[in-house]
């Protein structure tokens, strides 16, 4: 459901309604998003490209729709197909600073948002950082397409299954308990990879 263009055109309708732009709903958003210093990204799941244009381009978006990935490259952001990825320069070791995977894991079971992972995390620089934002109750009813509630302790496993271990987790823009009534609240998570035993004193 996500790859065809009822779901950009979906998109389009939610995130570029008139009223959101007046009243600024994305702002707390972008703040909280470059407060993390993410560097040049990776957004995974880039969708019309909010996130990268959040960070004024500072990275590289990828989305599995090609309507998606049109509209995202019309606004003069950078977007590519998976495969025209793999194809493209930016595929290549230590190419991001961190790996963006915002409201794309509960589009998918367990098994493949970490397939997910693993499929990118090769093109971070060794200190690099996975960032994954994920609905709260009210937000993951609100869609259809979400397939599993992903919750912190549901990021915390798929980042160990990776070699990744939480930094940072934290619900926003509000606490915890808006969620199951707030659509927009989210958890949010950092990830940095795990010193292997042996290396935490060198």
């Amino acid at each position: 459901m996500t790859r065809d263009q009822r779901y950009t055109v979906r998109l389009e309708a939610l995130q570029k309604a008139p009223w959101k732009r007046w009243l600024g709903v994305q702002l707390p958003y972008r703040w909280n998003l470059r407060r993390l210093r993410p560097g040049f990204t990776l957004d995974v799941g880039c969708g019309l490209g909010r996130n990268l244009a959040h960070l004024d381009g500072a990275g590289v978006g990828i989305d599995h729709n090609p309507h998606s990935v049109a509209a995202c490259t019309s606004t003069g952001l950078v977007a590519f197909l998976p495969d025209d990825f793999c194809r493209s320069r930016y595929n290549r070791p230590g190419t991001f600073d961190s790996l963006l995977v915002s409201h794309v894991a509960e589009h998918m079971l367990r098994s493949e948002f970490i397939g997910l992972l693993r499929t990118y995390v090769p093109v971070l620089r060794e200190a690099g950082r996975i960032i994954v934002i994920t609905p709260q109750e009210a937000g993951f009813r609100s869609d259809p397409t979400h397939v599993e509630f992903v919750d912190q302790e549901a990021i915390r496993t798929a980042l160990d299954a990776v070699g990744f271990a939480p930094v940072r987790q934290y619900s926003f823009p509000f606490p915890r308990t808006a969620g199951r009534l707030f659509r927009y609240n989210e958890f949010v998570c950092v990830g940095r990879r795990r010193v292997p035993p042996g290396e935490a004193k060198a």
